[in-house]
Parts: C-alpha cells; structure tokens; sequence
C-alpha cells in the first residue's frame, strides 16, 4: 500500500486553504527521523486510511525516499467530521511495536436470532505486539459460537497469527448473549437511573449545606 507525500515548506500559516485545495497537512516522526511536516493528497489519503487503517504498514514515498509507516493519529473536524491533519509514525521492520487492533464482530448468534438475546461486545479493540509486517489490519470475532445464553467468547478464542502476541489477559470476556428483558424490567430499567440520580443530587446537596453551616459556624466562634 503506497502513499506520496511531500515536504510542507511553509509552517502554519493558512491551513484552512491548504486543506480547500484538497492537501491534507500531516506530521512524520519516528525513532529513525526528526519530526517532519508533510503534506499528502486528501483523498488519496482516504482511500489508503479506509484499506490500512492504523495497523498496516504503508510505503510512504517523500521526495522519492520511501518511510514505512503506520497512519499513528487522525484528527478530525469535530463538526463536520471531516479528516483536518494526520501523523505518519516510521517504523523500524527489524523492532516489534504495540499497537491496538479492531476487532470485527462476523456470522449469527442463534442466542440471538432465535432466543430473542442481546449481544453484548464487552471489548472492541485489543493491544498485540508483532513487527510491523505481521501485523493485522483486524481480528475476527465469530459470534455463531454463541448458541445459548451460557456461551462465551474470551480473548483467548481468538485465531492469530503466531507472530502476533495479545498482551491482554486471555480469560477476558469479549462477547456474550444475555437473555431479553420483560417489559416489566425494561420499565424499571427506565426509571431506576433517573431516580437514582435526584437522590444522589439530593443527599450530595444536603451533605454540602451542612459542611457550609458547620464552616460558617467555626468562623463565627472564632
């Protein structure tokens, strides 16, 4: 997977017109260079970012030098969700590294299809270290496994490569099926939280009083 970059000269400034003229503005660093300020094509990014994701090792060609890299960090526009900078971290293919892998949740839970239960993915990413050429762009999560409500997947179900070590404990739980909730649960469901929070307000609020009538009064006396 290959990307073209080029060196940004200018540092600052208008950004916002670099980015309307479909430049996304974008940072390389890495144990192996000096903190680079580049700038690669906008939508060439994004299809590389759609296919790479930040686990995949991309060959980055600046000023016709080729980085391996991994696209470490995306920034985005909070409103309009829209890709505003990137960071490209240069690897080392000789050097294990960390690096947090999506899982992706595959197949039909007959717990669920059939017995009406409610998956429940307790974890959605997981920390592996390998070199950067072996790692996963995704791991898969096969939830036909769970065919009752006494099922469960656990870190260690998982199918890796062996050149991929999970650093999390593999006892955890990544997904289950709890049986549906009756109507009348679902309404006790509702109400409990809100309660719950007045009188959480309510005692807070009083505690509170009592601590500023107990100070005024200390402050009086003396």
């Amino acid at each position: 997977m290959e990307l073209t970059a080029q060196t940004r000269e200018k540092i600052g400034g208008n950004l916002n017109a670099l980015r309307k003229s479909g430049v996304l503005p974008a940072v390389i660093y890495g144990s192996q260079t000096d903190s680079l300020p580049a700038q690669v094509n906008y939508k060439d990014f994004l299809k590389v970012l759609k296919q790479a994701g930040e686990s995949t090792i991309v060959s980055l060609s600046l000023n016709n030098e080729k980085k391996n890299v991994l696209i470490h960090d995306v920034k985005t526009d909070p409103l309009t969700g829209q890709v505003i900078h990137a960071d490209f971290y240069q690897v080392r293919m000789d050097k294990k590294i960390k690096s947090e892998i999506p899982l992706v949740f595959a197949g039909e839970s007959e717990a669920v299809k059939n017995l009406g239960g409610i998956l429940i993915k307790s974890i959605h990413e997981v920390e592996v270290e390998a070199f950067p050429q072996h790692l996963p762009h995704d791991i898969q999560v096969d939830i036909s496994v769970l065919k009752s409500f006494d099922d469960t997947i656990h870190l260690k179900d998982l199918k890796v490569s062996s050149e991929v070590k999970i650093l999390v404990n593999p006892e955890e739980v990544i997904a289950s099926v709890t049986p549906p909730r009756t109507e009348a649960e679902m309404e006790a469901l509702k109400a409990t939280p809100v309660e719950s929070k007045v009188e959480e307000v309510k005692v807070e609020t009083e505690e509170k009083k009592a601590e500023r009538e107990q100070k005024k009064a200390e402050t009086e006396t003396k």
